[in-house]
């Protein structure tokens, strides 16, 4: 088995947590050695949560002398590329999750880069590019030929319709939708529900149906 280490001991560390306990229920992959978090406070060293302890914080995993597989286990697009930015040991790699009931139509149309997290019940369509650190709940849907870049957090029941192009640091919020043929540019958040019918502005807030720029 693979030792692995799950980076950000807060909720969603925990469901990334329960997804490696799901996929080593069908293939037994991954060696979960524990948690690492930069906020002491809150998460000591010791502490122990249902899926296991806290080891440290980012000295530890940058300090760590063997190979190592790490997961961002962090839901904020700006948190998971400045942890990302903070880890300079060459022994780290991040690989990609995919849950078991995740399905990805066609695997020979399908690429992606690394640290992505694609959890269950998500669909990827024909011909979708994934860029680096991506997030994708329970229940999103990615349409064909999207593209998709880096360190974007997509929450539950998030659809991604077809033709779309995506930056950088986007958030969309619970059963947000993007329209086909959309762009979203960078560090744009789409609030829950909203349902962006034209290309967006960077840096803003979108809310509602049809989705409107709200000022910051």
């Amino acid at each position: 088995m693979k030792d692995l280490i799950i980076y950000g001991a807060g909720g969603f560390g925990r469901e990334v947590a329960a997804l490696i306990k799901r996929i080593n229920t069908i293939n037994p992959i991954w060696n979960l050695l524990g948690f690492v978090d930069d906020n002491q406070q809150l998460y000591p060293i010791g502490c122990k949560n249902e899926y296991g302890s806290i080891l440290g914080d980012v000295s530890f995993l940058n300090n760590y002398n063997q190979p190592v597989y790490v997961i961002l286990g962090l839901g904020k697009p700006n948190a998971l590329k400045a942890v990302h930015n903070k880890i300079c040991n060459p022994f780290v790699s991040f690989p990609n999750i995919i849950g078991p009931e995740a399905k990805i139509l066609d695997e020979d149309n399908f690429s992606m880069g690394q640290g992505n997290i694609i959890c269950s019940y998500a669909t990827m369509s024909c011909n979708v590019k994934l860029g680096d650190f991506n997030i994708f709940n329970n229940r999103c849907s990615v349409g064909h030929d999207a593209q998709i870049g880096n360190f974007n957090t997509f929450m539950t029941a998030t659809r991604i319709s077809g033709d779309t192009l995506i930056g950088e640091k986007n958030f969309f919020g619970v059963g947000s939708i993007l329209l086909q043929g959309m762009k979203v540019g960078n560090n744009t958040t789409i609030a829950a529900g909203a349902v962006v019918m034209r290309n967006t502005k960077d840096n803003a807030l979108y809310i509602g149906n049809p989705a409107k720029k709200m000022e910051l």
